[in-house]
């Protein structure tokens, strides 16, 4: 007769068998709250753990240390609030889309996401997460949305998408990053309404007569 051995959390994961979703969101929460209380260099997979009511081990079989706990934390949260909207013109979808990011920087996510912009450039491994987890997915569809309205004639012909995301979102990070005139003023929706107006004035397909 072969022996039966017990079964890992990993042996279930390796088999396709789903985690404990609970406890994973337990160990997310306690993440961000104990960042926003005590600021994320001093995070633990201790005092996640403590906080979170799991042994360290039960972190350590699902990410590798603590700063991947938290950028799935904050990207789980920011990606459910903050998705990249799509409508009718590529003008209203990358409005309201901004708006959406611009709330969510406003808020807690804006202070997470500092030292994790911060700390990721000296940590390759971090950048590279934040690059896959956030920036690539989310810009592939904005891409999308950028050509759709160069092919239905609302933007003009020649233009790079990348660089008009780059001039559409680079000031959202930039005030993210470099705050200077207050959290509420400087991220606003009249901001972001200003802020499209500005960009997509030479971006629009100029009309004849106009």
């Amino acid at each position: 007769m072969k022996k039966r051995f017990a079964t890992t959390d990993h042996d279930k994961a390796a088999a396709g068998r789903p985690r404990d979703a609970q406890t994973g969101r337990r160990i997310l929460d306690a993440a961000l709250e104990l960042g926003l209380e005590l600021g994320f260099d001093g995070l633990t997979v201790e005092g996640v753990a403590k906080r979170a009511g799991v042994g360290k081990m039960t972190i350590y079989r699902r990410w590798p240390d603590i700063w991947a706990v938290v950028v799935d934390a904050v990207l789980d949260e920011v990606t459910r609030t903050a998705p990249v909207q799509q409508r009718a013109t590529a003008r209203e979808s990358f409005k309201i889309s901004m708006r959406l990011v611009a709330k969510s920087f406003r808020g807690h996510h804006g202070k997470i996401l500092r030292p994790l912009i911060g700390r990721a450039q000296i940590d390759e491994t971090l950048r590279k997460t934040l690059a896959d987890r956030w920036l690539v997915a989310r810009r592939k569809i904005s891409r999308e949305i950028v050509l759709r309205g160069i092919a239905s004639g609302e933007l003009r012909e020649g233009l790079d998408p990348d660089i008009v995301l780059d001039a559409l979102y680079g000031p959202l990070y930039h005030r993210l990053l470099l705050p200077y005139d207050g959290d509420a003023v400087r991220l606003s929706d009249a901001y972001i309404d200003a802020l499209i107006d500005t960009v997509f004035g030479g971006l629009e397909q100029k009309r004849v007569g106009s």
